[in-house]
């Protein structure tokens, strides 16, 4: 019998949702795939960038998400935009479908990944950003980066002034 592969390996981000939106509550689940899904998943043929999840019938499905043909899977090719159920407790689904009711969120994935040889579907809760928050964030992005090379080039270039803490001997 063959051991078990343990361990994460992340697939893909959605860099742009941390940007698009102010997050809230994450939760991790399980997508059902077909088999050339798997395939192009092992090779990263994902794009997460558009895909958002909804609450349907008690079940949440990611959909927009586009997982590109894998060139092999002749016979059997899979749609790439098709939605795909994720697989959550119902206590998580029903805590979901409130905030999405009540709060007017949205259900975003973030990243996608195997775990234990299994795909899994990071997804959070966000609220949209208006243009103003993003310029904001932006804003506070350079200034942060600004200060780094600032403290590293007074540390004498080392980048962060490694164990010392700065302090000069």
């Amino acid at each position: 019998m063959a051991a078990r592969v343990t361990g994460e390996a992340i697939i893909a981000k959605n860099r742009k949702a941390t940007f698009d939106y102010a997050l809230e509550d994450r939760y991790e689940g399980g997508l059902v795939l077909v088999g050339s899904e798997v395939k192009s998943l092992r090779a990263g043929k994902v794009d997460l960038s558009e895909g958002f999840a909804t609450v349907e019938n008690g079940e949440v499905w990611l959909k927009q998400m586009t997982i590109a043909p894998f060139q092999f899977a002749h016979a059997f090719p899979h749609d790439p935009r098709r939605p795909r159920k994720v697989l959550l407790h119902a206590s998580e689904i029903e805590r979901i479908q409130k905030a999405l009711a009540r709060k007017g969120l949205t259900l975003v994935p973030l990243s996608l990944f195997f775990k234990n040889g299994r795909v899994k579907v990071e997804l959070s809760l966000g609220r949209g950003k208006k243009t103003v928050d993003k310029r904001h964030d932006l804003a506070k992005k350079t200034a942060d980066r600004e200060a780094r090379a600032a403290i590293g080039r007074v540390l004498g270039g080392g980048g962060g002034g490694g164990r010392r803490g700065g302090r000069d001997r």
